[in-house]
């Protein structure tokens, strides 16, 4: 193994709470919109591409409307996390001081340019990541994202850590070992690796 690629929803971080608070904030602007979004609905759809949050999260009402919001939302969280940052899991900094003395770190989430540049920011972790990727930049499904890591790195043995299925069937389609964070907000069956804690990665991989 030379390498480990990060989800960043529910594998390193919880922003849901703020998260909510940035698309209540926005909704609120519209009086005629109804949708109040709860922090429960938001872990729901975390590791889903931003189009499939939009009908899920905002439906009913025509597409157009729908994108506005889902823009105006996903620029309001990105905001709101640069400068309140998200619920970073137990002992993440130290952990991956450890893993980078001895692997080069990445992160492919499913999310809106400037999302990961918001965690990067705020929790001022992005020096223990050589590079990242999401569609908001690419247009790419995750495990099209992977790929691209993997090409652009010149990346030869690495495993992907994550919490969904879509991340398992990810990893799946870039024919590299799945890590199931089981801590997460999903649950799979039939992972090659599983963590409770994020420091277990630790014990897995030193």
């Amino acid at each position: 193994m030379d390498s480990i690629i990060f989800d960043l929803d529910g594998t390193m971080w919880d922003s849901s709470e703020v998260v909510t608070v940035a698309w209540n904030d926005v909704l609120r602007k519209y009086a005629d919109i109804p949708h109040v979004i709860t922090k429960e609905n938001l872990q729901g759809i975390m590791g889903l591409q931003p189009a499939e949050v939009g009908t899920i999260l905002l439906p009913g009402m025509e597409e157009a409307m729908q994108q506005k919001l889902l823009d105006e939302c996903c620029e309001a969280e990105c905001h709101y996390l640069a400068k309140q940052g998200g619920l970073l899991y137990e002992e993440l900094e130290a952990v991956l001081t450890a893993l980078s003395a001895q692997y080069k770190l990445f992160i492919v989430s499913n999310c809106q340019k400037g999302y990961i540049e918001a965690f990067y920011e705020y929790h001022q972790l992005g020096r223990f990541f050589a590079d990242y990727e999401n569609p908001g930049r690419t247009g790419l499904p995750k495990g099209e994202n992977i790929k691209l890591i993997m090409q652009r790195n010149n990346l030869e043995s690495p495993v992907y850590v994550g919490d969904t299925e879509g991340d398992q069937k990810a990893a799946a389609f870039a024919g590299i070992p799945f890590v199931f964070a089981s801590y997460g907000f999903g649950e799979v069956s039939g992972a090659d690796y599983t963590i409770n804690r994020f420091c277990d990665l630790l014990e897995l991989f030193n």
